[in-house]
């Protein structure tokens, strides 16, 4: 299992699997020819369904600039390794075709052409719960811990850079107000939702709050913006939300916090291994769900809960997601993405509560809800993973434009 380095990348929205991992390609090919005026760029399967709603093309195309690039759209044909798929090649000055190269964008920004070197290292000699619960248990060590013994030197400055990411992310969103780009025409809604929890008490402060600061991030990587892939961009909004409010809420310093993304590191990078995080692969389950775990099984830690309990409310938070379609409309990473961000941070909240009430012990293993997660997403129709082609996508009608 590789670096959580691997998982947590800083880098603009809207989407991790069509923004990020797009650019990434872009430049590596780029740089391969510095002096082509020229590229033909071929997106397949999600990529091309979606890519116009997702920035795909902005992405790339700013990077190869000067240079123009000629797009070319096959929503239809999905190559076998993955839904997300694009071929670059270069044009010589009669446009035919001097050198190619496919390449996959398999989520979280991450890229694998098939060759050795898109593999990172392993570092854990562990990939499942089954197999790192007893070690810690008979090593007497939490689970950040053991990240801490795989991950080395350079963890926590590392940790340190994404947490400030993750709190600028919040912070950024609350200030933005107005539209989000794109024909949804879609208001953003942090801001008024922070000024009014804080005039609320209790417990309706304290979950406002939660929903405010995930739809900042949600909302501040919908309009392109800095975030961290936690697991993806779109799921951003989970973990800084959940962290961020236990910070200023309870207080928890900087180094318990960096503890606390150490062990949600280590649950999505299981589920990245075991199953999948991309909403192109196994839907938004992937993503939302394995967020929400990350979340949940944090918050347990940080409440003093023992292995078994964070790994009890690690297979809640993705349990209780099983199933859960990708069906953006306008393939805009908007509706219904931003909204799953704000309720998935407060199911996370809500797992800690349910694992610390009992003492860890429970029926359905971690690893066997990221087994069903993976069967699930693979026979969920192509239509309910990120394509636009089913649900919401289709039955949520545009805004009419002006004078039409």
């Amino acid at each position: 299992m590789e670096s959580i380095r691997e998982l947590y990348k800083i880098g603009q929205g809207p989407s991790s699997s069509h923004t990020i991992g797009p650019r990434r390609a872009a430049l590596r090919y780029r740089q391969r020819h510095p002096d082509a005026a020229a590229f033909r760029v071929t997106l397949y399967g999600s990529l091309a369904a979606t890519g116009v709603g997702h920035l795909t093309d902005r992405a790339v195309r700013n990077v190869v600039a000067p240079a123009t690039v000629e797009f070319v759209w096959k929503p239809e044909t999905v190559l076998p390794r993955h839904p997300n798929a694009l071929t670059f090649a270069v044009l010589d000055a009669q446009g035919e075709t001097t050198d190619e190269w496919t390449v996959f964008s398999v989520g979280g920004g991450r890229l694998d052409d098939g060759t050795p070197e898109s593999s990172p290292p392993s570092l854990y000699d562990f990939s499942t719960m089954r197999e790192i619960l007893p070690w810690c248990e008979e090593n007497g060590v939490h689970l950040w811990e053991y990240v801490a013994q795989r991950e080395g030197d350079g963890l926590w400055e590392f940790l340190e850079e994404i947490w400030k990411a993750m709190k600028a992310a919040v912070k950024a969103g609350l200030e933005e107000e107005g539209a989000l780009p794109g024909p949804l025409h879609l208001q953003r809604k942090a801001a008024s939702y922070f000024i009014k929890a804080k005039s609320y008490k209790g417990s309706l402060k304290r979950r406002s709050l939660v929903f405010a600061y995930a739809l900042a991030v949600a909302e501040h990587n919908a309009g392109g913006g800095t975030i961290v892939t936690a697991p993806t961009c779109g799921s951003s909004g989970v973990m800084p939300a959940v962290l961020y409010y236990l910070q200023t809420q309870h207080k928890f310093t900087d180094k318990k916090i960096l503890r606390a993304l150490a062990t949600a590191g280590l649950i999505g990078n299981l589920v990245k291994k075991n199953a999948s995080i991309s909403g192109a692969e196994v839907g938004c389950q992937g993503e939302i769900g394995t967020a929400c775990a990350m979340a949940a099984a944090a918050t347990v830690q940080l409440f003093g809960g023992s292995i078994r309990q964070v790994e009890y409310a690690a297979e809640m938070g993705l349990e209780h997601h099983l199933g859960l379609t990708c069906d953006p409309v306008a393939g805009l990473v908007q509706v219904p993405c931003i909204e799953r961000n704000a309720f998935a941070a407060s199911r996370a909240l809500d797992a800690n509560t349910f694992a610390i009430l009992s003492d860890g012990t429970h029926r359905v293993s971690f690893d066997r809800v990221v087994k069903t997660m993976r069967d699930t997403g693979h026979d969920i129709p192509s239509l309910y993973r990120e394509t636009s082609a089913g649900g919401l996508a289709v039955n949520v009608r545009l805004p009419s434009k002006p004078n039409s």
